[in-house]
């Protein structure tokens, strides 16, 4: 899981490398070189059953893999009109958009130490949102929010059918809806060698090879341990961008963001000892 977030984590670095302007096309061909990846691996692991662990998935992968493409779309528009940092950290709200649709969707009960999680980390996103306004990054900070909400309507849609579906061929569906999606929009396609070599790394590396490791990980860990893991794509993200390009976030983002992650980490903490309890 370490490795996971770690892989995830330099999204906004090979962003911030790659020269093109359409964000359309990095979509287009990050997705590609996913499919590609993935592809691979669920030949390994299934050999001539591939396509049947594949079409096992059903209309809730389909659905499930649908939303996770909407999540690419949402996390390349925002990092392109954003800095990483608020981008990251604004992803990471995730499981309280989770707890908050689950209890609107399906009535599950939300312990009180997550709705004082949600009320802290509500103050830490106004700040980030008043620092928006000013700096003209108020569009990048409601895209952002577009991948958890993405997520959490995931999650949803997959407890209310009571369905188990696996992580990599939803991951591949995704890919491929994103393709389908971004081609039109990003055509010409007109990437250099550099900007593929860029891309490549994206689908293998970034995204492809994180959601492996967290699909073995989720086969040793609680639910909170992964949770508290994932927010090394937060915390290291913005590291990567700021030694390498200098892309410093501004201070108001900084407090804010501190404060969402420790609102964030505090409630994994509490849920992994209850679920260490039971």
């Amino acid at each position: 899981m370490i490795g996971a977030g770690f892989c995830w984590s330099t999204g906004g670095i090979l962003v911030r490398n790659v020269t093109l302007s359409d964000p359309w096309e990095i979509v287009f061909w990050r997705s590609v070189f996913m499919v590609i990846f993935l592809l691979g691996v669920l030949a390994l692991w299934h050999r001539t059953k591939m396509f049947g662990k594949i079409a096992e998935v059903g209309k809730q992968g389909a659905l499930a893999g649908a939303l996770l493409a909407a999540t690419f779309f949402f996390f390349i528009l925002s990092v392109t009109r954003n800095t990483v940092a608020n981008t990251l950290v604004l992803m990471s709200i995730g499981p309280f958009f989770v707890a908050v649709f689950g209890r609107i969707f399906l009535g599950e009960l939300v312990p009180l130490r997550t709705w004082s999680s949600i009320a802290v980390a509500l103050a830490g996103i106004v700040l980030m949102f008043s620092e928006g306004i000013d700096s003209g990054r108020s569009l990048g900070n409601f895209l952002a929010l577009g991948v958890p909400t993405a997520f959490a309507l995931n999650i949803v849609v997959l407890r209310r059918a009571h369905a188990s579906v696996s992580m990599v061929p939803a991951v591949m569906l995704a890919g491929i809806f994103s393709i389908i999606i971004s081609l039109p929009l990003a055509w010409p396609l007109t990437p250099t060698l550099h900007d593929l070599t860029i891309l490549w790394i994206m689908g293998w590396l970034q995204l492809g090879a994180g959601c492996v490791l967290m699909t073995i990980a989720t086969r040793y860990l609680s639910a909170g341990e992964v949770g508290l893991f994932a927010l090394l794509e937060t915390t290291l993200g913005p590291v990567w961008v700021w030694l390498g390009i200098g892309e410093r976030p501004t201070n108001i983002a900084l407090v804010g963001g501190a404060i969402i992650i420790t609102a964030l980490l505090v409630n994994g903490l509490f849920g992994m000892r209850r679920e260490k309890k039971q």
